[in-house]
């Protein structure tokens, strides 16, 4: 298929301007002031809607295999392209984890066959899976993931051998989840001696607290120095982390990265007490201080990336009690509606969501050919309408769970196409599901 797409405005690398853009196939062959249709391409008609790169969203939870009563590949990575998500890196904490690479294997198998987005895996680490680490491909691996605070399973890596051998050997990024465990636990216990077990939800940001995730990110940020390793920490979510962190270089000349997440962005801890269970994540939504201080260092580079962690559960399981209910909620939907609804209310610029959402997670993870309007580069881009507002709902909501933590929300603009290795996946409200995306890959030595 061809796709010439007219007169659009175009946000791409720090600009804004107007331009017709050609789709060849899975390239975009041409961006031009005016491109004449002599090769009967579908024309778009692009005028008054925006043209940004598909968002790339480093941290999701598919919940495939294993868990699939909360979500699939199949209709997470259907909710993505909905929501302008043009490629994704599931987490490796499903059943069984990701932590051979036979598991992992499967996983690439399984999204090949039903994933509407393009698709990455990470590895997943234990305390003793290092020689399974070693023998992984990372020129088709975002890379590698570790808990080091609690997580599913055997997954928690708290043995500072293992920590240390992993970090200086593997040559691959090295992704963290950064939360002291025992801290946590030790508050848990505290409160529950002391209000017992029937904590509301607000109870939160006080157990897995500021002070746990900067003991752990510290360390983890320390550890990394110390072995020269090319970290990357996850959904950071406190002021006081983001000293660890640096503004003060390129981004590419960084061996450490940061992520924040929407729901770092948008909620605070008053939250807790009309959402409760349904803003409940790992870390904690904390203090509007936090949240402001975060949405500050995403604006000047301190932190890198913007990413959902998006991580289904059904309405059953986030309706329990407070110490019952999981922790984690779906996103992928709603990321970059949420952004814009930022750039709505004059906080952000429409060209720094692109990069935080699109350049610099390619840049960051080394993507081969995704993350930007260029020509010779796989057509993953979608077409937004700033002045269409889209009411979150049940009728609308893609994601298996069927629930949302911005449902009767109204969203100030609309996702109208999006296109996946120049394929029309998603055209205001309608799906063509005949062709899957690809596997990401990476340029990095094999």
């Amino acid at each position: 298929m061809k796709y010439l797409i007219k007169n659009v405005n175009i946000v791409n690398e720090g600009e804004i301007f107007t331009n017709d853009v050609l789709i060849d196939g899975e390239i975009i062959s041409k961006i031009d002031r005016t491109i004449d249709n002599d090769t009967n391409a579908t024309e778009i008609n692009g005028e008054g809607l925006l043209l940004m790169p598909g968002a790339i969203d480093d941290q999701v939870h598919f919940r495939e295999p294993g868990l699939t009563h909360k979500g699939e590949i199949y209709t997470e990575a259907k909710a993505a392209v909905a929501g302008g998500v043009t490629s994704y890196m599931e987490q490796p904490n499903t059943n069984p984890p990701a932590i051979t690479v036979e598991e992992l294997e499967k996983k690439y198998s399984r999204a090949a066959q039903c994933s509407l987005a393009n698709y990455s895996f990470l590895m997943g680490t234990t305390n003793s899976n290092y020689d399974e680490l070693q023998k992984v491909d990372y020129s088709k691996v975002a890379g590698v993931k570790i808990f080091m605070g609690s997580s599913t399973g055997n997954m928690l890596v708290d043995d500072k051998k293992a920590l240390e051998n992993v970090f200086t050997n593997v040559n691959a990024i090295i992704v963290t989840h950064c939360e002291d465990d025992p801290m946590i636990k030790e508050r848990q216990k505290q409160l529950i001696e002391e209000y017992g077990e029937d904590l509301p939800a607000y109870f939160h940001p006080i157990i897995r607290s500021e002070e746990a995730c900067f003991k752990s990110s510290s360390f983890a940020v320390e550890l990394a120095k110390k072995c020269n390793t090319r970290l990357h920490v996850f959904h950071i979510s406190t002021a006081k982390e983001l000293a660890l962190f640096t503004n003060k270089i390129p981004l590419k000349q960084k061996r450490i990265t940061s992520e924040v997440c929407i729901h770092h962005l948008w909620f605070n801890d008053d939250d807790y007490k009309t959402k409760g269970n349904f803003i409940k994540w790992n870390p904690s939504v904390k203090t509007e201080y936090d949240r402001a201080k975060l949405f500050e260092a995403m604006l000047d580079g301190t932190i890198d990336v913007v990413a959902t962690d998006h991580a289904p559960h059904t309405f059953e399981e986030k309706s329990q009690p407070y110490l019952k209910a999981p922790s984690g909620g779906p996103l992928v939907q709603h990321g970059i509606q949420a952004m814009l609804d930022f750039y709505d209310q004059k906080k952000i610029s429409l060209e720094k969501i692109v990069e935080k959402m699109s350049h610099n997670v390619a840049d960051l993870f080394n993507i081969e050919n995704r993350g930007y309007i260029r020509e010779g580069y796989y057509a993953d881009m979608v077409l937004v309408d700033l002045k269409k507002p889209q009411t979150v709902s049940k009728e609308n909501i893609l994601y298996k769970c069927g629930w949302s933590p911005f449902e009767g929300h109204t969203f100030k603009s609309s996702i109208a196409k999006t296109f996946v290795n120049g394929h029309l996946v998603f055209n205001n409200g309608k799906f063509d599901e005949s062709k899957f995306g690809k596997r990401l890959l990476f340029n990095r030595p094999k």
